[in-house]
């Protein structure tokens, strides 16, 4: 059983459409609801809600506990439990690129893979990109080389230099 594990900080991937407010927001955590429409078999993913926040509102404070819970996620595992063969963190894209330059420059020699995704379009909307995002960077812990990535569209490009690209809607290296 390969495993996997699952970071949530919000960002557009989860945020959902409060009536009163009349906006998109980050509440809760609805990465189960995405998981659920998957068939991941052998796979095993262990989801830690670790924040639910737009990436444009994260903190200093926000990425070091975001690096915290990657280390923790990878502690080298034992016998009785292994180490995920990778770690996937869905964050915001707007600060994407920010969170996986703290990364990499964190742990420069990380032992799994690690996959930072999110979407331009939340998972509630037509034509969104997030199952695809989400999809993509699961597949992509079981293919890549340790490093730290940004996996979006068809795409795993490692950090350092990735950085949004907001003509396109895409993410790209400098």
């Amino acid at each position: 059983m390969r495993k996997i594990a699952l970071i949530t900080t919000g960002g557009t991937i989860e945020k959902i459409y409060d009536e009163q407010r009349g906006e998109l927001v980050n509440r809760r955590s609805i990465v189960g609801r995405m998981l659920s429409e998957l068939r991941l078999e052998g796979t095993e993913v262990s989801v830690l809600e670790l924040m639910s926040k737009d990436s444009q509102e994260m903190t200093e404070a926000d990425r070091l506990r975001i690096l915290e819970a990657v280390l923790a996620a990878s502690p080298g595992g034992t016998e009785a439990e292994p180490e995920p063969a990778g770690i996937v963190v869905l964050h915001g894209t707007d600060t994407l690129a920010t969170t996986g330059e703290k990364l990499v420059a964190a742990i420069p020699a990380p032992r799994v893979p690690i996959v930072l995704t999110g979407a331009m379009r939340p998972f509630d909307m037509k034509q969104s990109d997030a199952l695809q995002n989400l999809t993509e960077a699961l597949f992509a812990t079981g293919i890549l080389a340790p490093g730290i990535y940004c996996v979006a569209h068809g795409r795993a490009l490692p950090f350092p230099g990735v950085r949004k690209d907001r003509e396109r809607g895409t993410f790209t290296r400098d």
